[in-house]
């Protein structure tokens, strides 16, 4: 579907304000790889994706970097049902060793920021050259326990509870191609 607009399959429909559609994201995703790519030339990169969120942003933002690098996984919650534990559950480990090298934490949304900041402290702590983030939607809040903004931010929004471009809402809403406000 080449629409911004998608028929949604949940019953019943929710209400979906469109904040950044299609082609915005397109493009600044392309804007981003850009700036990422002049970053990293000639380091050694390795790309950490937070899943399951942040998996069709960082495939994007990898294909617009046109660099050689690394690509893992790391898979971590600090929601359930939809609201913030304040508690960060590591679901899997890397299967790469990150000693030595530069490493790009890709998640899709900062939003407490609790995530990142556990997150990166911990690839820190074991032997990465350095340690920095990219967000494709930084939500406008107040993060008093958290990573306070990203080091490359995609887009900034207001703080309402986002779906789509990997933002879900118990599962869903993922896959939509834009990036909406669930009223």
């Amino acid at each position: 579907m080449t629409s911004d607009r998608m028929v949604c399959c949940m019953t019943p429909t929710p209400r979906l304000t469109i904040l950044f559609t299609r082609s915005q994201i397109r493009r600044r995703v392309e804007e981003l790889g850009l700036e990422l790519a002049e970053f990293y030339r000639n380091r050694p990169l390795t790309m950490i994706v937070l899943v399951n969120g942040a998996l069709m942003f960082a495939a994007d933002l990898a294909r617009a970097m046109n660099i050689p690098m690394r690509i893992d996984t790391l898979a971590v919650s600090s929601y359930r049902d939809d609201v913030g534990s304040g508690e960060l559950t590591f679901r899997s480990r890397l299967k790469l060793d990150t000693a030595g090298r530069e490493l790009l934490v890709v998640d899709e949304v900062l939003d407490s920021g609790v995530t990142l900041r556990l997150v990166t402290e911990q690839l820190a702590a074991a032997g990465a050259l350095g340690v920095r983030t990219a967000v494709l939607v930084d939500k406008q809040r107040e993060r008093p326990d958290g990573l306070r903004r990203a080091d490359w931010t995609g887009f900034s929004a207001p703080d309402r509870y986002l779906v789509g471009c990997g933002l879900d809402s118990r599962e869903d809403l993922r896959q939509l191609p834009y990036i909406a406000a669930l009223d």
